[in-house]
């Protein structure tokens, strides 16, 4: 018997008995806390699972099987031309708009068919933060210096980030990219163009199907978010179409699922995800019934999914039990965080950067928590520091990205972010003030 291993099993399940022998299960806050953890998980599961997750991973799937590993290098590949590489990384995140959640199957798929990890950090940072609606709406609520701050400010971390990471790790990227420099080119079976429109399509029903309410009733982000739903069913059905006329899916299961999927849609156009959970329910069908690029398409999608969900929803968990939601508490009193960001020194910098990384930001919350914030005291320099680190980090984001680039690279990762974040929100209050 391996009496080591025994003794280490050992005191686990001593830890085990001592934390639920003395749980505080009565004491109000514990409770409370409990609550928050779970209230929050279940808000992610219905808001964000089945309309952000989902198309995620069928695109994160996508790229696995659809795009070569030749494509990815040339273009975000650590021996890619840098302003290549860094300017598509950060103009992809742009355009996807996501949350710090949403983007870990994207970047998890670009990265694992051979982008650089420069390019790929820029990328993981850009979606989340560099929000055109979010960044907007933070020059309305919370003043035209702060959100042109935010926006200069995400747009460069982007890149200064992806630089870093690359040239802290630059000897393992070239033994990589040396390592794949000789791989042939495979051959294609359909032209170039289909398979952007393929992904621009699907890019379209992620985007178009999370548009947040803008702040004011008019304006075109007001007029794409009242058609919000006919967009994505366009969007949908020319998907759909794509998929019989180049991919090689069966005719008659595309109508099929055209005609159930418009039929919901018409009998329950106030439900609207009741025809998108149908239209995802289909698409798993078809992928799993044919043969070839469809199987390999589901099986990579599923990868990512079985890889990234569980962290998700647990580090969703921790940290609703520590912060609570946007606008309620969990274990940490919110009097110690309004208190500790008062000013602008470096502690409160740092601090808010610190828990910003490690809260989980919805796309926009983040704007009327820190108005509440800044009503109670907050300094202009931690509140930029929070909108530079919140929304492109959380405590789920790290757990998945330390599964996929392990776990020094993403102490790095999130070390830059919020070191920078804190200089940046320092600057900004000494200026502000």
């Amino acid at each position: 018997m391996d009496w080591k291993s025994e003794l280490k099993k050992l005191l686990y399940i001593v830890a085990a008995f001592l934390i639920f022998y003395y749980l505080p299960i009565g004491n109000p806050r514990f409770d409370n806390a409990v609550f928050e953890a779970l209230h929050l998980t279940k808000w992610y599961a219905q808001e964000h699972v089945l309309l952000c997750l989902v198309p995620a991973f069928f695109i994160a799937g996508a790229i696995a099987a659809f795009v070569s590993q030749n494509s990815v290098m040339k273009y975000l590949g650590p021996t890619a031309p840098k302003l290549l590489a860094y300017g598509v990384a950060s103009v992809s995140g742009t355009i996807l708009a996501v949350c710090s959640c949403t983007v870990l199957p994207l970047f998890a798929g670009i990265y694992t068919m051979g982008a650089g990890l420069g390019p790929a950090t820029a990328f993981l940072y850009s979606g989340p933060a560099i929000n055109v609606l979010a960044i907007i709406l933070t020059a309305r609520v919370l003043g035209l210096e702060i959100g042109v701050a935010r926006a200069v400010g995400a747009i460069l971390f982007s890149v200064v980030i992806g630089a870093l990471m690359y040239l802290i790790f630059r000897k393992e990227e070239i033994e990589k990219a040396n390592a794949m420099m000789n791989m042939p080119e495979p051959e294609t079976p359909r032209p170039l163009w289909q398979t952007v429109v393929y992904f621009f399509l699907m890019v379209a029903i992620l985007v178009f199907a999370n548009w947040g309410k803008p702040a004011t009733n008019e304006g075109i982000w007001y007029t794409i978010f009242s058609y919000k739903w006919e967009i994505t069913g366009i969007s949908s059905l020319l998907f759909g179409l794509t998929l019989g006329a180049w991919f090689g899916v069966k005719w008659w299961k595309v109508l099929v699922s055209i005609i159930v999927v418009g039929v919901l849609g018409f009998l329950f156009q106030h439900e609207p995800m009741i025809p998108f959970a149908a239209g995802v329910v289909a698409l798993t069908l078809i992928t799993a019934t044919e043969k070839g690029e469809m199987t390999t398409w589901l099986e990579q999608t599923w990868s990512f999914a079985k890889q990234i969900l569980p962290l998700l929803l647990g580090g969703v968990l921790v940290a609703g039990f520590l912060l609570g939601r946007p606008g309620h508490e969990g274990i940490i009193p919110s009097e110690w965080v309004s208190v500790a960001v008062g000013g602008n020194s470096v502690f409160a910098n740092f601090f808010s950067s610190l828990v910003g990384a490690f809260m989980y930001f919805a796309t926009l919350t983040e704007v009327p928590i820190l108005q509440g914030l800044l009503g109670s005291g907050m300094g202009y320099g931690p509140a930029l520091a929070l909108l530079l680190a919140g929304p492109a980090l959380s405590l789920p984001n790290m757990l998945v990205i330390r599964s996929v680039i392990g776990t020094k690279k993403t102490v790095i990762y999130v070390s830059l972010v919020v070191i920078m974040a804190t200089i940046t929100g320092l600057i900004f209050g000494m200026l502000y003030q």
